[in-house]
């Protein structure tokens, strides 16, 4: 990996400065993607905006900016993508600072802005090496979510096309699927969350063999899978549907045959049973059996202690006497079978013959 540290002035910076909603942002003669189609969109407010110009005029330094080298030369901002744009912006005459434009400046202003120098690391180096330096350097305290940092590393035609479908406010994600999936797309929670059910979870090792594509026709037709098997498996929609993972049902799942009444009337009984404290887990459990997915109601210590001294301390298992420490609430009608989380359901094992009764 090689990282350099370099100087350029604001007139490099914004030499070549485009705004186009076809082609992304350009800048630094035409070499920088400031911003490539469907990124995150500009967020800084005014005054955040007019920090950044007031900086430069009083010559104070502004934080050094992260650039990815790409595989044709050019580079792409890993950090310093807001002050970027204000700069580039104010030149270019979008915007005003303290009642005069860029072009209302005395010649000498101008010059002074225009001059100011800027400090950018450049990285290059292999996938993973970058992704580690970029990594270090969110740790270090910089604002970029891990899927950023991702699309950046494997950056392509394949990210582009990717973030058009799942990274941009009103994008075609959130009118799909908008309601099931947690999180925003400007900070790139829908196309992180999707990538992760494709591939099952090894989410880096899929960006990298997609990486050279055209497009992502792929991801998008996954995605308009799994939503359309989930408004058909249940379709009565409830709030706590919003952040299942979907694709990971969808992919165990999705030729299994579904009778979508007959599960929903089991989700309306688990809805109101006071026992399920993980509502968002019914949506597994119903195809899969496994009460991990519901966090069933634990006994209290008091009905925990009430159980202990009722068997004076002896585990019906075993039939030894144990310290109440070294016991364990279960039920003894099992949930599944009916059995509340009552004192009256309670009684207390050893936690050797607990666990081995539930294959721990």
């Amino acid at each position: 990996m090689n990282v350099e540290l370099s100087e350029i002035t604001v007139r490099d910076l914004t030499e070549g400065y485009q705004d186009n909603a076809e082609a992304g942002i350009v800048g630094y003669g035409g070499k920088l993607d400031i911003r490539p189609p469907y990124q995150r969109e500009f967020i800084y407010k005014p005054q955040q905006r007019d920090a950044v110009i007031r900086t430069v005029n009083q010559n104070f330094p502004l934080n050094v900016m992260y650039w990815a080298v790409r595989e044709d030369g050019g580079f792409e901002i890993i950090d310093g993508q807001q002050r970027t744009i204000s700069l580039c912006q104010y030149v270019n005459g979008d915007f005003f600072f303290e009642g005069r434009y860029f072009d209302n400046l005395q010649t000498d202003e101008k010059e002074s802005l225009l001059n100011y120098k800027l400090m950018i690391y450049r990285c290059s180096g292999t996938d993973s090496d970058r992704l580690a330096w970029f990594r270090t350097i969110n740790i270090a305290g910089e604002e970029l979510t891990v899927q950023e940092l991702r699309n950046a590393v494997y950056s392509g035609s394949w990210v582009t096309d990717a973030k058009r479908y799942f990274s941009k406010t009103g994008c075609p994600a959130y009118a799909v699927g908008g309601n099931y999936l947690s999180g925003t797309a400007i900070r790139q929670d829908y196309l992180e969350t999707v990538i992760d059910w494709i591939s099952w979870g090894r989410i880096e090792d899929y960006m990298g063999k997609q990486q050279k594509k055209p497009n992502a026709n792929d991801l998008w037709l996954y995605f308009q899978k799994v939503i359309n098997w989930v408004k058909a498996s249940f379709p009565k929609y409830r709030k706590e549907m919003k952040g299942v993972a979907w694709g990971g049902l969808y992919n165990a799942h999705k030729d299994t045959e579904i009778d979508s009444a007959k599960l929903e009337g089991q989700i309306a009984r688990l809805m109101a049973d006071e026992d399920v404290t993980k509502k968002k887990g019914i949506y597994s459990y119903v195809l899969d059996r496994q009460e991990r997915h519901l966090s069933i109601r634990a006994f209290s210590d008091n009905q925990k202690r009430e159980a202990y001294e009722r068997q004076e301390g002896v585990c019906p298992v075993c039939n030894k006497h144990w310290k109440y420490e070294e016991m364990e609430g279960d039920h003894i009608t099992p949930w599944h079978l009916g059995g509340k989380t009552v004192p009256e359901n309670c009684k207390m094992l050893c936690k050797a013959d607990n666990r081995t009764k539930s294959g721990i």
